[in-house]
């Protein structure tokens, strides 16, 4: 029986889980295809490939970090959980943790801001020939990494948004494929828009309310062209909202 085999079922026997996953990276696990080859980017502790790696989900993985401090702590819960020969921690920027070798089918990168994620998929782009699916669970801004899947030939297959510890995160799932979105697809997300689960509209709700105020605050400043122009693109933001969650 390999190490880690055994190290997982002696954990299984006492009851317990290895590795205890935020509802935020559960979300994001329940989208890495069984069997895939995942490389976690910004990885951290590498908390997501060891949880997938417990399951049985994943074979193998990278974990990807390019801070020093999180890269050793993935090395050491890599080694200490009996994981060693299935995930391979790297220290390097975004992407460029993935060696072609690797033949990474699947990416996720978590816990970002939306145009921090684009950025990576951006400047990475040579690094995704083998991969068949990104996973992107952006702490805000979505509408980036949507745009970018739009002009780099991806499209959503899924969404998903869940509440954490007072906190709302989307995630996106991109597969590889034309797409088409209108404005309002790219802002609140062609899944999450229909199906409009409690906390999409509770998400939304909060930023109508923080628009408002800022509107209030333009319509008291000092008259000008630029003045005028805030004004009516935070209307804009503000009727947006209201026609899509029904506000």
């Amino acid at each position: 029986m390999h190490p880690s085999t055994e190290h997982l079922e002696t954990n299984l026997k006492r009851g317990v889980s290895v590795i205890e996953l935020s509802k935020r990276l559960q979300e994001v696990a329940s989208f890495v295809p069984h069997g895939a080859v995942v490389a976690d980017i910004g990885s951290d502790h590498a908390y997501l490939p060891i949880a997938l790696c417990e399951r049985g989900q994943v074979t193998h993985a990278v974990a990807g970090e390019v801070v020093k401090g999180p890269y050793e702590s993935a090395c050491r819960n890599v080694k200490k959980e009996g994981w060693a020969d299935h995930i391979t921690v790297r220290l390097a920027s975004g992407l460029f943790a993935i060696d072609e070798n690797d033949g990474v089918t699947a990416v996720t990168i978590c816990g970002m801001g939306g145009p921090l994620i684009a950025s990576i998929l951006e400047e990475g782009n040579g690094r995704l020939g083998t991969v068949e699916r990104i996973i992107a669970q952006p702490n805000i801004h979505a509408e980036a990494v949507r745009r970018w899947a739009v002009a780099n030939g991806w499209t959503l297959v899924d969404e998903s948004i869940v509440k954490e510890d007072g906190k709302i995160y989307e995630v996106l799932v991109l597969e590889r494929g034309e797409a088409s979105y209108d404005e309002e697809d790219l802002v609140f997300g062609p899944f999450l828009r229909v199906e409009r689960a409690p906390a999409f509209v509770e998400k939304w709700r909060e930023e109508h309310v923080s628009l408002r105020r800022v509107l209030e605050s333009l319509k008291r400043a000092q008259p000008s062209t630029t003045i005028e122009e805030k004004r009516r693109n935070v209307t804009s933001q503000i009727e947006r909202i209201e026609r899509v969650v029904r506000i």
